[in-house]
């Protein structure tokens, strides 16, 4: 008899813990979210994405003024220059995403590599930046959009940050410099796996 009552003491309280437990771990999680590894994505996603329009971007030199239509329907790999000068940082970045695009092997046609730049810069300097790079697309945005990126980055645009624009002109993510681009291609591949169009 005494057996059978701590057996039913025993099931009374495994049903009581079986209940409670569930509530302690979801407040506790609540009150500790970082303890939350739910996370996929390396790069800062935008929200709410950052629209743009094709005819905002212009070629910045013959070869991309020639090959401006081949920003339409692609992934673009977006490189940005803020200022007069391209330091090492940012030489670094431009080095990193042509590694990145090769890494994508089937992948790659799908995408494209640009670079902004925001500043007015003579082309005979801006041409040093990238001499050996000959599939880059140099690109001279808008003021709309360079506003734009200046609100995002509450008016600091770091040398060797990176975004990636989706097929539609929407900047969905964005990296800081010194970013990993192995981390770069698991979010972008992630979304080209997701992507129904480009």
């Amino acid at each position: 008899m005494s057996n059978q009552r701590n057996k039913n003491r025993l099931l009374i309280i495994s049903i009581f813990a079986m209940s409670i437990v569930p509530f302690l771990m979801a407040w506790g999680l609540k009150k500790n979210p970082q303890f939350l590894s739910g996370r996929t994505n390396h790069g800062q996603l935008i929200m709410p994405a950052v629209t743009t329009e094709r005819s905002e971007l212009l070629g910045f030199d013959q070869f991309s003024q020639d090959n401006i239509k081949e920003l339409a329907g692609h992934w673009l790999i977006v490189n940005v220059i803020p200022s007069k000068e391209c330091n090492e940082l940012c030489l670094q970045s431009i080095q990193k995403t042509k590694q990145l695009r090769l890494m994508l092997n089937k992948e790659l046609t799908r995408t494209r590599r640009i670079v902004l730049v925001l500043q007015d810069v003579p082309p005979e300097i801006a041409s040093k930046w990238w001499e050996s790079d000959d599939t880059l697309l140099k690109i001279k945005p808008s003021e709309a959009i360079v506003k734009k990126i200046a609100d995002l980055r509450s008016g600091f645009i770091p040398d060797g940050m990176i975004f990636l624009m989706d097929p539609l002109g929407n900047l969905m993510m964005q990296y800081e410099p010194g970013f990993d681009p192995y981390d770069v291609k698991n979010d972008l591949m992630h979304l080209l796996r997701i992507s129904q169009i480009g």
